[in-house]
């Protein structure tokens, strides 16, 4: 078998800032006037705990640490969108105002804006294959060499295997290989180099019908990465919230890069189907 240099065997365990201060009565003496100004001054540092220079702290965890030119971009559309915000890539700061978390929530926790596919849909985990390949179900993909995709989205990597698990199918360490996004994985089915590819439905769903391929199974939609409230946040951010929900890969592929790939845009959880949201 003729194996891409892009994939290796892996082992398949795994409140807004209060107006200024009020005009005083000509009565007040000296000391409320300086009570007054201090207790604004405490309120106004207070809210802006966490923000750098009066920005709000926005932070991507994603392992991808040097994603300069990502973060640049989205730095920029997000000024343009009326966002003061300074950017960080990589792992949480403290203090920081709107975190993209990936994967499930936590218990208890509710992102402001959810990760959509292509679609506009919430993810559903997916197995690919070639339509001359003729498999009709999971357990016919016993023995068969897969593609996985790398890290911690349980869309390509962890609801794959653990459906394969459910029909009675455990790959092998040698069967299982990994790569590193969602075209890559699809790519080693297309080139014969596996049986069958973890995918993500909607991402795949324009290139079933060119590339003559079908979808073995697809899981139920669920929640899967999406932003945060930190505790740095202020009802300035609301206007960033606003202007990460307008985004789109499509429009800017290069700020994108630093989420899976199968992640085409957020938006707020009652822009949902109520169906969706139900799951």
């Amino acid at each position: 078998m003729n194996r891409s240099t892009c994939w290796k065997r892996r082992n398949p365990a795994e409140s807004s800032l209060p107006a200024g201060p009020r005009p005083l009565a000509s009565e007040f003496g000296k000391g409320a006037i300086l009570a007054g100004l201090l207790v604004g001054l405490t309120l106004a540092v207070s809210a802006g705990a966490g923000a750098k220079g009066g920005e709000l702290v926005i932070s991507i965890i994603a392992p991808n640490k040097t994603s300069v030119v990502a973060r640049q971009r989205l730095t920029g559309y997000l000024q343009r969108a009326g966002c003061e915000a300074e950017v960080v890539i990589g792992d949480e700061p403290a203090g920081a105002g709107l975190v993209y978390r990936p994967g499930i929530p936590p218990p208890g926790e509710v992102p402001q804006l959810v990760s959509v596919n292509r679609l506009g849909k919430l993810p559903q985990p997916a197995w690919i294959s070639r339509r001359t390949a003729g498999v009709r179900s999971l357990s016919e993909l016993e023995g068969r060499d897969l593609a996985i995709i790398s890290g911690t989205d349980p869309v390509g990597r962890r609801l794959p295997l653990e459906a394969l698990a459910e029909a009675g199918v455990v790959p092998a360490r040698d069967q299982l290989y990994e790569t590193g996004d969602y075209s890559s994985s699809l790519g080693l089915v297309l080139h014969n180099n596996t049986h069958a590819a973890a995918s993500e439905a909607g991402f795949v769903d324009e290139m079933l019908e060119p590339n003559d391929l079908v979808v073995i199974w697809a899981g139920e939609p669920f929640t899967s990465g999406g932003w945060y409230r930190g505790t740095g946040w202020d009802l300035a951010g609301v206007l960033c919230e606003d202007a990460l929900a307008a985004m789109k890969r499509s429009d800017d592929r290069q700020i994108f890069a630093v989420f899976p790939e199968w992640v085409h845009g957020f938006i707020r959880p009652e822009g949902l189907d109520s169906e969706e949201v139900s799951k």
